[in-house]
């Protein structure tokens, strides 16, 4: 595995989401979305690698799964018209039938293939197998902590500006509904992320990307969260209810909190 493996990934990745462009414009605005996503979860992968000090080896394998996690993302647009796992088919099985259908990791041993499959295939579960090894289990932590950086950073900015092009894909299907569900607010109150198949409606998937920094995994990713403002921003969409208020409270000191711990004092805004 080396540096010129990724380098042949990236190219192929790039001729491959090419061929999913039509021409219409609502249609190769989603598709570029995703397209722009990978490429940023690359970049944020490399950027906690680096704060972790991991070796120039470890980054190349973090970097491979980052742009192919969500290789599948493209077919199932093109087949179920939605990014829904629950109404189509789940992003990450499409995205190993491809790798395997391809031979993408020809060039990397069969830990480094393991390591690579099983960081793709559990990027976007709610709950880690128990049963992995700390190596294992340190690469998927790593993917998930990447993703969801950047799919905060997109969501943010989403129920703040409501992009009428995106708004389909973005919203999942939820309906715009200012009501959040007890079971979605019941998990920020028991300090959990909430689970995705109890969302119900737009709120929920607000208070939902919320609860994620309660499945982060490194400083570095909580003080992205801080730094971006992620919560605040987030908080300033959602209605004035007594119970979210105290939710959201709830989530920004747990940030707080572990930086604090860890001596990385939270940064004013």
């Amino acid at each position: 595995m080396t540096r010129k493996d990724l380098a042949r990934l990236q190219r192929w990745f790039s001729h491959h989401v090419a061929g999913y462009h039509t021409n219409e414009p609502g249609y190769d605005f989603v598709i570029r979305l995703k397209e722009q996503h990978t490429k940023r979860v690359c970049r944020i992968i490399k950027m906690l690698c680096r704060k972790l000090d991991l070796t120039e080896q470890e980054i190349i394998l973090a970097e491979t799964m980052a742009l192919l996690h969500d290789i599948g993302r493209f077919k199932q647009y093109e087949i179920y018209g939605t990014f829904n796992d629950r109404s189509s088919q789940n992003h990450a099985t499409i995205g190993l039938q491809l790798i395997s259908e391809y031979n993408l990791l020809s060039a990397y041993t069969i830990d480094e293939k393991n390591l690579i499959t099983k960081a793709i295939a559990f990027h976007n579960v709610g709950k880690l197998p128990e049963d992995e090894d700390g190596k294992t289990l340190f690469y998927m932590r790593l993917l998930r902590d990447a993703d969801k950086l950047d799919i905060l950073e997109i969501m943010t900015d989403y129920y703040r500006s409501r992009g009428k092009q995106a708004k389909a894909a973005l919203q999942i299907g939820l309906p715009d509904d200012s009501t959040c569900s007890t079971k979605v607010l019941n998990a920020l109150q028991e300090h959990r992320m909430a689970e995705f198949e109890d969302l119900e409606t737009l709120c929920d998937l607000k208070l939902f990307h919320i609860s994620w920094v309660y499945d982060l995994n490194f400083i570095p990713s909580f003080q992205t969260v801080q730094h971006k403002g992620y919560i605040d921003r987030i908080e300033k969409t959602l209605p004035f209810d007594q119970k979210i208020i105290d939710s959201v409270n709830d989530a920004r000191n747990h940030v707080i909190a572990l930086l604090r711990a860890s001596g990385k004092a939270p940064i004013s805004r």
